[in-house]
């Protein structure tokens, strides 16, 4: 699976061990950057990730912000990005298993190694289970055309 991973000065620290763990799994991944941990502004990374998983389909993302809010506001703003700002083990699996999210969002500041590294288990391993929640996960992209 190829992942995209982005964050802001607030989730900067820890973006790189993400991209190490993402690796360590076998995974293909870009660092879209920041490359510092110079402030910047969330949406503009938030925008770059959600942009490449839409152009690479298959693709999935990784968006990390001080709380992970920002991140996922932003991110949801693009035509079919279901991002989900996840707080634990069992709400990335959810997102995975019921949603379809392409794009799990969280906190640096609210989330620590341990948390963070079951989050990114979950979201990796989960597959999307269809069935009752395909109906569900179409009314959603059909609000994004909605407006």
């Amino acid at each position: 699976m190829k992942y995209y991973v982005g964050s802001d000065h607030a989730g900067f620290a820890v973006k790189g061990m993400v991209v190490e763990m993402l690796k360590n799994r076998g995974h293909e991944v870009v660092d879209m950057g920041p490359d510092t941990d110079d402030r910047v502004d969330y949406p503009d990374y938030a925008e770059k990730v959600a942009r490449a998983v839409i152009g690479e389909k298959g693709s999935r993302g990784i968006l990390i912000c001080g709380t992970g809010i920002g991140m996922s506001i932003a991110a949801n703003k693009i035509d079919g990005i279901r991002a989900a700002h996840c707080q634990d083990y069992y709400t990335a699996q959810m997102a995975r298993a019921h949603n379809d999210a392409n794009i799990l969002c969280f906190g640096e500041r609210v989330s620590g190694p341990g948390v963070i590294e079951s989050m990114i288990d979950a979201f990796t391993t989960t597959p999307f289970e269809g069935g009752r929640h395909e109906g569900r996960v179409e009314k959603i992209m059909a609000l994004q055309k909605s407006h």
